[in-house]
């Protein structure tokens, strides 16, 4: 197949190339060339701006798209408007942010999405972002009708993770320590590695598969706690981790999933539930935990003197835990 991808240099967009030249497809990359030139020096990359321009593209005719960097539902709309002559099949790549209450426990495709009361807002926020996705959403099923394909992932992780939501834990786990964790232990986790991710989506073009798909992972209950004894083993480290109430952590507006990265609290817990069935049995498959932890470990020791986007700061953990040990005392002389 002659796949084009808009990006293709960031992340996902590197692992979707890898699979698809090794299933012997043919890949031509279309970015503004911003991001790691270096990568892929023997496949086509064509210069441009999806949003203005096209001159790069016009004339070329391909199998399939896959959209990794849209935002925008306008600019998604001019690409995917542009590209229907010359190119059969769209992909679009979303998120599981698109669902309006994560209170909801196993949401799936037909769950209810959030809305923007002004559809003209384009500015994109924490708030925005899932509604947005979601718009992005409708211009492509608008324009390629039973030929799009819209998968929704979770938390994608692994190498070249550049949002560090799930980096920042096999590194603190690996440094060692007392390690703050949220409680309770049992808490489930969802993400996807990004390998399984880039597989999956090249198997579902190569199918021509149409429809929304959920993609976290895995597919069965994958606790909290799992998932940080996993961490030492892989790390060979021997953290001391101390699993902090949840409450205490929400009173000392702890940031959820961006301070405490995986960590969704009450309401939103819903977000580490969705429900995956209809990927699964479509052929999503997930590589065991250990491998997504080493891959995250190694790349993750390539990076030097590197400030992280996640997490708690080392200032603000200790802190916490220092706060967390008083409360503790206090609860235990009330106790006796």
């Amino acid at each position: 197949m002659k796949i084009l991808i808009l990006g293709g240099t960031i992340f996902l967009g590197k692992q979707l190339v890898n699979s698809a030249l090794s299933r012997g497809h043919e890949v031509t990359l279309f970015n503004r060339g911003k991001h790691n030139p270096e990568w892929f020096p023997e496949i086509e990359k064509l210069k441009g701006d999806r949003e203005n321009d096209f001159e790069s593209l016009k004339g070329i005719k391909f199998d399939a798209v896959i959209d990794t960097c849209g935002y925008v539902p306008r600019i998604v709309k001019i690409s995917a408007e542009f590209l229907r002559d010359n190119v059969k099949h769209y992909t679009f790549i979303s998120s599981i942010s698109v669902y309006k209450d994560f209170s909801e426990m196993g949401m799936n495709e037909s769950s209810e999405a959030g809305k923007l009361e002004d559809e003209s807002v384009e500015e994109i926020t924490g708030d925005t972002y899932g509604p947005l996705k979601y718009l992005c959403e409708k211009a492509v099923e608008e324009i390629y009708k039973e030929n799009a394909l819209i998968i929704r992932p979770g938390l994608i992780v692994g190498e070249n993770d550049p949002s560090d939501r799930f980096t920042y834990w096999i590194h603190r786990i690996n440094e060692g320590g007392k390690v703050l964790v949220p409680a309770p232990k049992e808490n489930n986790i969802q993400f996807i590695d990004v390998k399984d991710l880039a597989d999956w989506t090249i198997k579902m073009v190569e199918e021509k598969k149409s429809g929304t798909y959920n993609a976290t992972g895995p597919e069965y209950n994958l606790s909290f706690e799992k998932m940080i004894e996993e961490s030492k083993k892989v790390s060979g480290s021997d953290a001391e981790i101390e699993w902090v109430d949840e409450k205490f952590l929400v009173d000392e507006n702890v940031g959820a999933y961006v301070e405490l990265p995986l960590w969704l609290p009450g309401e939103m817990s819903g977000g580490n539930k969705v429900d995956v069935s209809k990927a699964v049995l479509n052929g999503l498959k997930f590589r065991p935990l250990d491998e997504t932890l080493q891959d995250t470990l190694e790349f993750d020791k390539t990076r030097q003197s590197y400030i992280f986007r996640a997490g708690l700061t080392s200032d603000k953990e200790t802190a916490l835990l220092k706060k967390w040990e008083s409360v503790k005392l206090t609860s235990s002389k009330n106790s006796d």
